[in-house]
């Protein structure tokens, strides 16, 4: 566990995608809309082919890259077509609203834990607009005390830059807080790096992680309930 000595949890922190939002079903749905749009639109490539080349720009830019398609047409074309482009963003947006959703029990996880009196955060690397468009899109935006994105600090995690800000938005100290994230070397390291519980959200498991090293390795989000509610326990028997 974080510490020897058990401290009453307060809060508990958040990451956004594959944590509280099945992101990258998302992106793939959205992405090939887009490509279909595209293709319909005039554009003369394989579909698989232009994933493949989408998704090489999103390793090398990032995943929230906003120029993707620009720069994929770019790279078919050696041009911008922008009829083209247009028809593939339009796509995209519409194909992303369809399938963004959060994972089985987010709202009723979320619910509990203030019931509980517990005070909720975010610590996102995505961009400030992206974070806050996927939680209001999702509705759950109103259960959060702080939200804390790469904008806020301009640090990705494992830095502890993010993790500091949202201790400091909650007005809690780091063993009071529960950090809870799907990506280990991220998420995990992070947070127990400055003291925190931690909390693997092995149901958004992208990359095949087999040991986290977190205090907790949970397959459903309300499995948070019980954990918290042992660690407050112990808390009080002092």
């Amino acid at each position: 566990m974080a510490g020897a000595e058990f401290s009453m949890i307060k809060a508990v922190v958040f990451d956004v995608d594959n944590t509280l939002v099945d992101f990258l079903k998302m992106k793939y749905a959205a992405v090939d809309a887009a490509i279909e749009a595209m293709i319909d639109a005039g554009l003369s490539i394989n579909a698989n082919k232009a994933r493949e080349r989408i998704f090489r720009i999103y390793d090398e830019k990032g995943i929230e890259f906003q120029q993707v398609f620009d720069e994929f047409l770019a790279g078919v074309l050696d041009r911008i077509d922008y009829r083209i482009l247009a028809n593939g963003i339009l796509a995209y947006r519409r194909g992303r609203e369809g399938v963004l959703v959060a994972y089985p029990h987010v709202n009723m996880a979320l619910m509990k834990l203030v019931r509980m009196g517990l005070k909720l955060g975010v610590v996102s690397d995505a961009p400030k607009l992206q974070a806050w468009m996927r939680l209001c899109s999702l509705g759950i935006d109103n259960f959060f005390d702080a939200v804390v994105t790469f904008d806020d600090t301009m640090k990705r995690k494992p830095a502890p830059e993010p993790f500091e800000k949202a201790l400091e938005m909650l007005e809690v100290e780091a063993k009071e807080a529960v950090m809870v994230g799907d990506w280990a070397e991220r998420d995990i390291t992070g947070a127990k790096e400055i003291g925190m519980y931690t909390v693997f959200a092995r149901y958004g498991n992208t990359f095949g992680t087999e040991h986290s090293g977190a205090d907790l390795e949970i397959n459903d989000i309300l499995e948070l309930v019980p954990f918290i509610e042992r660690l407050n326990s112990k808390a009080k028997e002092g």
